[in-house]
């Protein structure tokens, strides 16, 4: 009996290797259904969709057209009119300095002045010689010019032009002599105005004198030197000056 078994496998495993192959079955494509005559196509993805979602009725797919604008782009127009400005902005930081320009070229000069519109006269003169006078009246003159405002005052003569009317202020500054009387007079034209004086001491001391004159054009002012019985000097040196006579407008008569 073993071997008749035995004999009966053999012959069935040579019969199943003798066969061929059985082909492995066909995937069976899901069935899509196509558009009747009065029916639109829908495409597979609403299908499916539409069975997932378990909805009867089939949706109709969105579509959107695309439009190549550049196609449909027209020619560059006119420029339009200029609008309204806008309001103003904040103000900015302050720029650095720039660069020095170029030196202008020299203007033409002004028209020539006259005397008659010169509303300034103003003088300061000092005498560094020491001086006895002689005579009866003795004529001061001036050798040192601190202040001489266009020249009003002649250093030749030792005499101030009155070129310009109005008020006017003096004043004389001297240094008397040790033992030596000292008298002098401020001049207006040829008459004596003010007088400075000082009697003999043993001490050499400053003395001064000032006023306010109220002077026409082409009047003088001067000083002068009168002499009596006793001699009569005013003291300076030639490296210090102590002999100083001063005079300026203060207010023109055509003002």
């Amino acid at each position: 009996r073993m071997r008749v078994v035995i004999l009966l496998l053999l012959l069935s495993a040579g019969n199943a290797a003798s066969q061929p192959e059985k082909a492995l079955p066909r995937r069976r494509l899901s069935c899509v259904r196509c558009c009747g005559p009065s029916e639109q196509p829908v495409s597979i993805i609403s299908q499916r969709s539409t069975r997932m979602s378990g909805d009867p009725e089939y949706s109709v797919p969105k579509i959107q057209p695309t439009i190549d604008i550049t196609i449909l782009k027209g020619e560059k127009g006119e420029m339009g009119e200029k609008g309204f400005p806008g309001a103003a902005g904040k103000v900015g930081e302050r720029g650095l300095r720039g660069l020095s320009g170029r030196k202008g070229q020299k203007g033409q000069p002004g028209p020539q002045g006259h005397s008659c519109k010169q509303l300034f006269a103003a003088f300061s003169v000092g005498r560094r010689k020491p001086l006895h006078s002689s005579d009866y009246f003795q004529h001061v003159t001036f050798d040192m010019e601190f202040v001489n405002l266009y020249q009003h005052f002649n250093m030749f003569s030792g005499k101030f032009f009155c070129y310009i009317p109005g008020i006017y202020y003096f004043s004389l500054n001297v240094h008397t002599w040790n033992f030596k009387e000292t008298y002098v007079h401020l001049m207006r034209n040829e008459q004596a105005v003010a007088i400075l004086y000082a009697q003999p001491s043993d001490r050499s001391i400053m003395q001064s004198q000032s006023l306010m004159l109220d002077l026409q054009e082409g009047e003088e002012v001067w000083i002068r030197m009168f002499k009596r019985e006793r001699e009569n000097a005013i003291y300076s040196e030639e490296s210090d000056v102590y002999v100083i006579f001063n005079g300026h407008l203060i207010k023109p008569a055509l003002e």
